[in-house]
């Protein structure tokens, strides 16, 4: 049976919305490309292996430039598992967290299989793909957390005293969620995070750039949605240290030159609220994508995590457009980030034009299939 047609948005809307989900996925997939190779190095160590100005350019990895990390696997997860959300509300079972958690499932099945299982029906398309059926060091954590089907919550977390920056970057597809209200946004991302890393500040710096995502993705500055993420991280209780972490970011933009002393700085001890603060300071004295993420990968502290947030926020913020072409052109499965960012943003401006209760598009619900 057909499904209702005619879009939700208007053009324009769509191809701008359209171009920010690019921008986010590719945007953290090439900050992750940038600093996994030097990550755990220190600036001198980055320095004698790169050149008096570090990394400037995709380094080796994995036998190609542009290779990824476990930080872009697990967020392309998060953007699938969030269209299957959606696509399963036609049965009238509403429960993101559980689809996002059957998501990472599914990101876990690719570090200990050889390839995809052909014979498993609810895979969906992105499970198929080989070129994630790859180990890229994904932290004990992740691996603990998601190594049986029990599900984390906030009641329950996995991992209780995690606070690794890990969480963070798979959080940026909540936040283009841009048709849930921000405190939704955050709820469901903070739910999210508690699947493998339990510790409050771990769980509310995820809800933190969650919603500065989802502010910048409907236009804003990103000085005014780090102020949104604040007053919603407010009401929260323990927000304090994120919020500390948060303020410090917009102080330091004060404080001079930025450099990598100062990334440093923000980003020492290597947490998810020191990292998102790095990232955020990053995108914030941009002059442009390129000297953002640069600066995000040459310091001490954890250069995959802090690149990958800084290019989820740059991307949102300016689009898939502002990314650089050379970076782009190397970087490991970007047909797949097309293509996943692509229905992503049909499926949040069309989706009743995709399925409905009363019928859906048979190819749609192949990609996307109703786990039941």
């Amino acid at each position: 049976m057909g499904a209702t047609a005619g879009p939700v948005w208007g053009r324009a809307e769509q191809q701008d919305f359209r171009s920010r989900v690019r921008g986010t996925l590719l945007g953290a997939a090439v900050g992750d490309a940038l600093g996994a190779p030097v990550d755990g190095l220190d600036l001198e160590e980055i320095r004698r292996g790169h050149g008096p100005e570090g990394v400037v350019d995709l380094p080796p990895a994995h036998g190609r430039r542009g290779a990824v990390s476990h930080l872009t696997q697990l967020t392309l997860f998060t953007m699938d598992g969030l269209v299957r959300a959606h696509v399963r509300r036609d049965t009238g079972a509403w429960h993101p967290p559980t689809d996002l958690h059957r998501a990472y499932l599914r990101w876990a099945a690719t570090q200990r299989d050889w390839g995809p299982d052909l014979r498993r029906k609810d895979n969906g398309w992105l499970a198929q793909e080989e070129w994630l059926y790859v180990r890229r060091e994904p932290t004990r954590t992740l691996l603990l957390g998601l190594g049986d089907d029990v599900m984390g919550t906030l009641d329950s977390p996995k991992s209780p005293d995690a606070d690794g920056p890990e969480v963070v970057p798979r959080s940026a597809p909540f936040g283009l969620l841009v048709g849930w209200e921000p405190q939704l946004v955050a709820q469901l991302a903070v739910e999210c995070a508690a699947q493998t890393h339990g510790h409050p500040t771990a769980c509310l710096s995820a809800g933190a750039y969650a919603v500065t995502v989802h502010a910048l993705a409907r236009g804003e500055s990103l000085d005014g949605a780090v102020q949104r993420a604040l007053a919603l991280l407010s009401a929260r209780p323990g927000h304090e240290p994120v919020s500390e972490a948060l303020q410090r970011a917009l102080g330091a933009v004060r404080q001079g030159p930025p450099g990598p002393a100062r990334v440093a700085e923000l980003a020492a001890g290597g947490t998810a609220r020191a990292v998102l603060s790095a990232a955020v300071y990053c995108a914030l004295v941009a002059q442009d994508v390129r000297h953002g993420l640069r600066l995000a990968v040459n310091h001490g502290a954890p250069s995959a995590a802090t690149a990958a947030v800084a290019g989820g926020l740059l991307g949102a913020m300016h689009g898939e457009t502002a990314l650089p072409p050379a970076w782009l052109a190397e970087l490991e499965g970007r047909p797949t980030m097309l293509e996943l960012a692509d229905d992503f943003a049909m499926e949040m401006t069309q989706g009743p034009a995709l399925h409905n209760p009363a019928g859906a598009s048979p190819g749609w619900l192949a990609r996307y299939p109703r786990d039941l």
